[in-house]
């Protein structure tokens, strides 16, 4: 499954589309100005949705710009280009600009159960990287953070791990405990 990935700080990304030298100068060098809006999330929290949004706040409303220009354009990852920008970066690793900038930042947070279907269901019909073999497996690689971007429960910060933790454990308390793999 490693081989699968290219490796950035521990963390696995996409071969396709991705070099450990972009990535690397995204987090040293990328500029983010204080005009800058940047959307982050973990992969399959509803980005996309979030940036359809974000548009048609930015055009008043005006579809003309949404349906005529790909949602690339309109919301390129960090990585590529300026206003609205979109991220799966996880914190540790997001650019050191970022903390002397006046940018918004929107957080997306997604349950993790929801995240983790999304995820399973979009990465068997993909050829980005290796299919999961069943949701039991795909469940396997989220938790041993063989996702992209890593685990999901380490893309926040500390703090933020434990103000969502004891959100989550009031949340599913309920529920049997052998869902739960990391308790």
């Amino acid at each position: 499954m490693k081989d699968d990935y290219l490796w950035f700080e521990g963390l696995p990304f996409l071969v396709l589309g991705y070099s450990y030298e972009v990535i690397k100068e995204v987090c040293a060098q990328f500029v983010i100005k204080d005009e800058d809006i940047v959307m982050v999330s973990y992969p399959k929290s509803g980005s996309h949705w979030l940036i359809e949004i974000l548009c048609l706040i930015h055009s008043k409303g005006d579809t003309k710009w949404i349906r005529s220009v790909p949602i690339w354009e309109r919301a390129p990852w960090l990585e590529e280009g300026p206003w609205l920008l979109a991220s799966h970066l996880p914190f540790h690793l997001f650019p050191k600009s970022f903390f002397t900038s006046k940018a918004k930042v929107i957080y997306i947070m997604r349950n993790p159960k929801d995240v983790l279907v999304s995820g399973y269901y979009y990465w068997t019909i993909t050829n980005f990287s290796k299919k999961p073999e069943s949701l039991k497996q795909y469940f396997k690689w989220f938790f041993q953070g063989y996702s992209i971007c890593g685990d999901w429960k380490n893309h926040f910060t500390v703090a933020q791990a434990e103000a969502f933790d004891k959100v989550y454990q009031e949340k599913m308390a309920g529920f049997p405990k052998e869902l739960f793999p990391w308790e």
